[in-house]
């Protein structure tokens, strides 16, 4: 088994750009995407449907990174009214948006027998619709401000891959995969990018809660390096996509995953 690497230090990639993370609030990818963006010089707007942990990351990365450059508005994603609000308090407050994170999204275990139509659309409405919601409604500030920008996705390796009683969030995490590629193509005029990450096991507090020790140990043993990736490793791929380096890439998903199977 590795040990994780050492943190790698910013180099201003997205500097003076405004970006927005959604579901930042918290130790996962989005928090860790957060942190990241914000070392890379960007101006940052985090969100999340959870009021307080988003106070609580909004505070602890404006004291260390400057209030100026973090903001923080709660928004659920499967709200329409939630989703035009935070662009608005972007414009508002750093001026624009030229980066958008798609982070939110809603697992669960169920076997498809079992699964009620309730569990299936939560799911849904949250990973693929809620992700649709936000792509669209920047995909339509950039079309009428006439500015240029990035999406990228949080996709998982489920998309790809089955598992058992994951049907909703595997059909879910597809389906993101299918709309950033679509989305790439008709945004592509517009001079905006869209791509995907596809991690496989990016270990948090919340995960530990929603996932049985044994799902666990079985997926960090199908990882090649014997252990489950820091969120942090995750959103350096973000970070990558988000920035210039990589230019040239537009409907992409990029895999996050030493997953052998």
């Amino acid at each position: 088994m590795s040990t994780a690497p050492e943190y790698v230090p910013g180099h201003g990639l997205l500097a003076g750009r405004t970006a927005v993370v959604t579901a930042a609030a918290g130790a996962g990818i989005g928090g860790a995407t957060a942190r990241r963006l914000l070392e890379e010089g960007a101006r940052v707007l985090v969100s999340d449907a959870h009021a307080r942990r988003l106070k609580e990351t909004e505070t602890a990365l404006a004291a260390e990174f400057g209030a100026g450059r973090v903001a923080a508005q709660p928004c659920d994603v499967t709200d329409e009214g939630q989703v035009q609000a935070l662009y608005d308090t972007a414009v508002r407050l750093h001026g624009g948006l030229d980066v958008l994170v798609n982070n939110a999204g809603l697992g669960g275990t169920a076997v498809l027998a079992d699964m009620t139509d309730e569990q299936w659309n939560r799911v849904l409405d949250v990973t693929l619709t809620g992700t649709m919601r936000c792509t669209r409604a920047a995909l339509r500030r950039f079309r009428d401000s006439g500015t240029t920008g990035v999406i990228v996705n949080n996709a998982s390796v489920v998309g790809w891959r089955a598992q058992t009683g994951q049907a909703h969030y595997a059909a879910a995490k597809a389906g993101v995969m299918a709309l950033t590629r679509c989305a790439a193509v008709e945004a592509a005029a517009l001079g905006v990018r869209v791509n995907a990450v596809a991690p496989s096991l990016a270990m948090h507090p919340h995960l530990v809660k929603v996932t049985s020790a044994g799902l666990l140990a079985e997926l960090t043993e199908r990882e090649a390096f014997g252990r489950y990736a820091e969120p942090w490793e995750v959103a350096n791929v973000i970070v990558f996509l988000a920035s210039g380096y990589s230019s040239y890439m537009t409907g992409e998903t990029v895999s996050v995953s030493s997953q052998r199977a």
